[in-house]
């Protein structure tokens, strides 16, 4: 599994538009091929700040299959208008697990 770590820069009156859409855009994550997982986190420190972390089984399912399909696009209309800046993605592998 990887981890698909999306820094997401968001307007100061947008947090709860955008909290929302995250929400409603929950199935189509759900659907995306080899999607395992997804959180979305608020920077405590930095509150227009966001980590969606979303585990992929494998990194083509996020940036070949999900980036190449409608619901890309849907995700996008519902959250893009939110953005203060254009996202960060990163991708990650674990490699030291604990508790």
């Amino acid at each position: 599994m990887i981890y698909e770590v999306a820094e997401l820069y968001i307007k100061s009156d947008a947090h709860d538009a955008f909290q929302a859409a995250v929400r409603e855009a929950v199935p189509i994550f759900e659907a995306a091929t080899g999607c395992l997982s997804m959180r979305l986190d608020r920077n405590i420190e930095v509150p227009d700040t966001y980590h969606l972390v979303i585990g992929w089984d494998t990194l083509e399912n996020h940036t070949v299959d999900f980036r190449g399909s409608a619901g890309f696009q849907a995700w996008r209309g519902l959250v893009g208008s939110h953005f203060a800046l254009p996202p960060k993605v990163e991708h990650f592998a674990t490699v030291v697990a604990g508790f």
